[in-house]
């Protein structure tokens, strides 16, 4: 977490002062989930993305507000995208691992909204009014825990009025939470498969339990094998991994899935044996994680058909196609839907 000592930033708010909107304070109180009260514009034009998850929130719901991107699309996310996002600069994020901006280049890109998706807890309630002050800029944060799915997007989508829009996308997020309980409700508990998240080359760092990286697994009924620990992601020995010995392992590197059936170390896991390593869709966002927002409501189907081939219903590639065309604006023919689920 990044944050911006007054004396350090004096002399760049004050460049950069002027640059910003006239009426950035003017418009109508809203309430984020820290429980602030913050002025907004009444039809936000240019929002800027404090991380990831509310890049990709803003992106499928008011793509023409965006200033940039976290971090630049890569070449294979190109035919994901608009082309007009796709296009936008890279600037860096304010919030999570690996924060890279600093307030001088936030005020340059004039923003009349901060806009922040994710955890909710006293650090990031912090980060929102220490930046709202120093920069003058209104900045909201709204949660962005899975079951708050469908909420969260009404509420961005009324912060950044587009309500139609947001109900649309809302909608779509209720009936795929509808369906996974159905499914569910078929399946007894002791028939739901123990799961573990790779990350990373060598598979061994993960999304311990209860994290907002690893909660898409436990949503759709997976038993996530990593334990509460005391942040969000671990990493953790082959040692471990085979005491575990989980049923599925659903990865989103891909040199992992391509090597697992190659390492000594993993072999014996029943997931290995039983060629139950699944390389998660990535493109332009993971189907699981990076980041964990709206993206992942697609996931939740791939998920369904990865954990419960024999449940799972529904056409998974008209349903990838269908996602694809409502979230991010773009039609898929059915090599695209190849590619990315890699059949």
């Amino acid at each position: 977490m990044q944050y911006f000592p007054a004396k350090a930033l004096k002399g760049a708010i004050l460049a950069a002062l002027t640059a910003l909107p006239a009426l950035a304070f003017d418009g109508r109180p809203v309430t984020d989930a820290t429980g602030r009260e913050v002025m907004v514009p009444v039809n936000p034009a240019r929002v800027f993305a404090a991380g990831p998850p509310a890049s990709t929130l803003l992106y499928v719901l008011k793509p023409e507000a965006m200033v940039g991107w976290v971090r630049a699309p890569k070449k294979g996310d190109l035919p994901y995208l608009r082309p007009e996002a796709a296009a936008l600069p890279e600037l860096g994020q304010l919030t999570g691992k690996g924060d890279t901006l600093n307030l001088e280049v936030l005020l340059t890109t004039t923003p009349d909204l901060i806009l922040d998706y994710g955890t909710v807890n006293d650090t990031y309630k912090d980060l929102a009014a220490r930046v709202q002050d120093q920069s003058g800029v209104p900045y909201v944060l709204i949660d962005g825990s899975f079951a708050m799915l469908p909420q969260s997007i009404r509420q961005m989508g009324d912060v950044l009025a587009v309500p139609e829009r947001a109900e649309t996308l809302a909608a779509y997020a209720e009936s795929a939470l509808a369906e996974t309980d159905a499914l569910l409700a078929g399946i007894p508990e002791d028939q739901r498969p123990s799961v573990y998240l790779a990350r990373g080359p060598e598979g061994l760092e993960t999304a311990t339990r209860g994290s907002i990286n690893a909660e898409i697994i436990e949503r759709v009924g997976g038993r996530n094998v990593a334990e509460e620990g005391t942040g969000n992601l671990a990493t953790v020995s082959p040692e471990q991994v085979q005491a575990w010995a989980p049923d599925v392992i659903i990865t989103i590197d891909r040199d992992f899935a391509a090597n697992v059936g190659g390492m000594p170390e993993w072999q014996g896991i029943p997931a290995v044996a039983n060629g139950r390593v699944y390389l998660a869709p990535a493109a332009p966002f993971g189907f699981i994680d990076r980041p964990p927002s709206v993206n992942r409501l697609i996931g939740l189907k791939w998920l369904a058909h990865k954990l419960y081939p024999d449940h799972a219903k529904g056409d998974l590639r008209a349903d990838v196609a269908g996602f694809y065309d409502l979230f991010y604006g773009v039609k898929l023919d059915e090599a695209a839907v190849s590619a990315l689920l890699g059949d």
